[in-house]
This record gives structure tokens, C-alpha cells and sequence, in this order.
């Protein structure tokens, strides 16, 4: 397998997730939805890996990315202003895409899948209801629920299909590249309102936020590049791909 192959799957699953919700007058003020490839390439880990990936596997990855490009429809509204014809637009097509993996789901009979994807999309939203609470967090909280943010949905689509000892990866991978987009974000000023809430939880500490961060970072990436190296489960070329990923990810977010 190489990167070429890699690539071409995730294009095929934002083709397919680009069909099932495809709507000429959103599109137009909107875009396309917002999908995260580096979300879409760990969805696909255990397919890569030749796990058994039949077209119910298929259907439910679609479903989850959709699921992911109508809570990033959401996030994309700004704070204060949702007036504009583009912001109104913005939440119709999140609830738009809302209703479609609703309606996927409801014509699937898949229950399981239901029921796994709400207990994550309720999960989702109560970590990010937490930076509007009055109520101090420590740093390893707001890891964990950064991570519940970023991940969440797909631990849930593995914990379904019995693709379990893959969510420790998908977890430290994906909570990487969210601090790094912080980081990033950071050094231009226009954190997320998370990051804030980590940046505050840091500066109570005495500490710097881009010496803390970074050194998170290089902790999780020793704790991964350990997890990869011992999964027994795992191909040697979607070993070479997992540390590559990371790698190229964040070259590409410094860059």
C-alpha cells in the first residue's frame, strides 16, 4: 500500500459523503461540506489495515463523516453575527446535514449505529458546553476533552464493528493535530474558545503556553509512536503510514 493508495481512499469516502448530501442552493453560498481528511484517513485505519469492511462498514463511515461535516457547519458560525444570508445558510446546512444522516440511519435499520452515534454527538456537545460554564478545569481535562471532540464519533463507529485496540491510536493522533491547530492558532491570535480555556488553565499554573503545549505534544508522540510500534495488529506499511501522517500533518500546520 502507498500513500497514492491512501489518498485515493479518502477521496472516494468525500465523494460519496459529497453525494449523499449534495443540495445545489448550499452549495452555492456555502461550499461543500467541511471534512476533515486527517479525521476521514483514521476513520478508514482499520479498512486499510484489511480489517473486514463490508458495504454496511462503508454506509456507516459515509454516515459518520456526515455526521462530522453538519457539527462543522455549526462550529463555522460565528459568535456574534449570524445574520448574514451566508451565516443563516451556514445553519441550515448543518441541520440539513443533520437530517440526512438521521434519514441514512432511519432507512438502514442500523440501531446499533444510532444509538452509538448519539451517545457520541451527546458527548461531543457536553465537552464543548464546558467553556461556557463557570467552572475552572485542569489541563488534562480539557485534553480529554478536546479529544472527546475530535475523536469521539469515530471511537464509537470502531467500538461498533469490533475495531477496538485501534482507539488508542485515532485518540492520541487526532488530539495531536487539534493541539497543534491550537498552537498554530495561538501564535496568530485567533484560538479556538477551548484553547482559550486551556490557555487560561495553563497561565494558573505559572506556566507558558507554548512550553506546555509543545510539550504535551512531544509527549503523546513518544506514547504513539510506542502504541504503533507494539500493535501487533497492525501492518508494517500502516505502521509506516500512521508515523508518517503525524509527521506530515504537522509539518504541513508549522509550515
Amino acid at each position: 500500500m502507498n500513500a497514492t493508495y491512501i489518498q485515493n481512499s479518502i477521496a472516494q469516502l468525500k465523494t460519496e459523503i459529497f453525494m449523499d448530501v449534495r443540495h445545489r442552493t448550499l452549495q452555492k453560498y456555502t461550499g461543500v461540506p467541511v471534512l476533515d481528511e486527517n479525521q476521514l484517513f483514521y476513520l478508514l485505519i482499520p479498512f486499510l489495515n484489511g480489517e473486514e469492511w463490508q458495504q454496511e462498514q462503508q454506509e456507516a463511515a459515509i454516515t459518520v463523516g456526515i455526521v462530522y461535516a453538519a457539527l462543522a457547519a455549526h462550529d463555522h458560525i460565528k459568535e456574534l453575527d449570524a445574520t448574514s444570508k451566508e451565516q443563516q445558510l451556514t445553519v441550515l446546512a448543518g441541520d440539513f446535514y443533520s437530517g440526512r444522516y438521521y434519514e441514512i440511519l432511519a432507512m438502514s435499520g442500523n440501531v446499533a449505529l444510532i444509538r452509538n452515534l448519539s451517545q457520541g454527538i451527546v458527548a461531543r456537545c457536553e465537552n464543548q458546553i464546558k467553556v461556557y460554564e463557570n467552572k475552572q478545569r485542569t489541563m488534562e481535562q480539557w485534553y480529554t476533552s478536546m479529544s472527546t471532540i475530535e475523536s469521539g464519533l469515530i471511537a464509537q463507529f470502531f467500538d461498533l464493528y469490533s475495531f477496538s485496540e485501534y482507539i488508542p491510536l485515532i485518540e492520541k493522533s487526532l488530539l495531536i493535530l487539534r493541539l497543534e491547530k491550537e498552537w498554530t492558532a495561538y501564535q496568530h491570535g485567533q484560538m479556538s474558545l477551548m484553547g482559550k480555556a486551556l490557555e487560561e488553565s495553563v497561565r494558573r499554573n505559572g506556566a507558558t503556553f507554548n512550553s506546555v503545549i509543545q510539550g504535551k505534544i512531544v509527549h503523546l508522540k513518544t506514547e504513539l509512536s510506542q502504541i504503533i510500534n507494539q500493535a501487533s495488529f497492525l501492518q508494517s506499511d500502516i505502521k509506516q503510514a500512521l508515523h508518517a501522517h503525524v509527521e506530515a500533518s504537522i509539518a504541513s500546520t508549522n509550515g
